[in-house]
């Protein structure tokens, strides 16, 4: 806030009014001089924020992670409530403590904050609109690494014999044979589906392609219900009910989690086939790199976070190379 001009209009009207109005005065102008500089905080803020948003839609992030960084940041800068290039260590460690004691939220969400924040004001040094980043003492938040589950060899068959239709099999066969994403499913066009390779391009994380392979049932699974089809959509995947449009993500995650219900096989999601084909590869012997092309992962670390080794293997090899 500017003292000097509260002072200063102070002082020149101190001969025209009596001690009562000098007092409304300086309230009055404290208040509005408060006003105008958190008009103008929020102003420089909300153009930092804008700036970092638009050169992470030019490195290539989706418009899904431009939200989250946005939505993120700005919950942090309402928080705190400084200018951002006034924002110490401190503020963020009580930013992150108290949002943690509130909501409750586990240590791997409070450590996707953090890392959103670094990259935020790891930026903000870069660009020479801080001296040094806040987030820098802040260390990765340590988390528990829990054994994710994955499909049997069991669940898969009873979720194919299970399927309501051809199009919920060639769903399942897709998924389970790719790995690939969810979002990356509901993407595809039938024109993106070679069959005589038994592949596909599917487009990724950050508007990446790579190819995808799928197996021969998957082939044939396909080839039937697209040929059950009549509508016109380039969509491989549509709804079953007029106007037949492009399945969307929800669809696919309604249809999966109905028919784990109803075969009362736990936690069916999409994800759970991507995770479920990595394990499967490497206790086969994948290469580790390969498994990493195979599901698009910019890290072979992301990839063995995916594949949870089967105990009953590091058993066998256990017993045969140690005893």
């Amino acid at each position: 806030m500017d003292t000097s001009m509260i002072n200063l209009i102070e002082t020149q009207m101190a001969v025209h009014l009596d001690p009562n109005q000098q007092r409304i005065l300086h309230d009055t102008l404290v208040q509005c001089f408060a006003a105008q500089e958190m008009q103008r905080r929020e102003n420089d803020n909300r153009h930092l924020v804008s700036v970092f948003l638009a050169a992470k839609r030019v490195e290539g992030c989706s418009e899904k992670t431009v939200r989250y960084y946005d939505s993120t940041i700005r919950n942090v800068l309402t928080a705190v409530c400084k200018d951002i290039k006034q924002i110490t260590t401190d503020d963020l460690r009580m930013y992150l403590d108290d949002y943690q004691k509130r909501s409750g939220a586990s240590k791997v969400t409070i450590d996707n904050i953090r890392r959103i924040l670094s990259s935020f004001f790891s930026w903000l040094e870069d660009e020479d609109y801080i001296v040094k980043s806040p987030v820098r003492r802040i260390h990765k938040v340590k988390t528990c690494k829990t054994v994710k589950e994955t499909y049997s060899d069991e669940a898969l068959e009873l979720m194919r014999d299970n399927s309501e239709c051809l199009r919920d099999l060639a769903i399942i066969d897709i998924l389970a044979s790719t790995g690939m994403r969810v979002g990356e499913l509901v993407r595809l066009n039938r024109a993106d589906i070679d069959f005589e390779n038994r592949e596909c391009i599917v487009l990724g994380k950050g508007n990446k392609q790579r190819k995808v392979y799928f197996d021969a049932r998957t082939k044939i699974h396909l080839q039937s219900y697209l040929r059950t089809r009549s509508d016109d959509n380039e969509a491989l995947f549509v709804s079953l009910q007029k106007p037949f449009d492009r399945l969307q993500i929800s669809g696919v995650e309604i249809r999966l989690r109905e028919l784990g219900r109803k075969l009362e096989i736990n936690k069916v999601h999409p994800h759970k086939f991507r995770r479920t084909l990595a394990t499967m590869a490497i206790d086969k012997g994948m290469p580790i790199e390969q498994v990493q092309q195979l599901l698009g992962h910019q890290s072979v670390d992301t990839t063995l976070q995916y594949a949870m080794v089967n105990q009953n293997n590091v058993k066998l090899s256990h017993r045969r190379f140690i005893g």
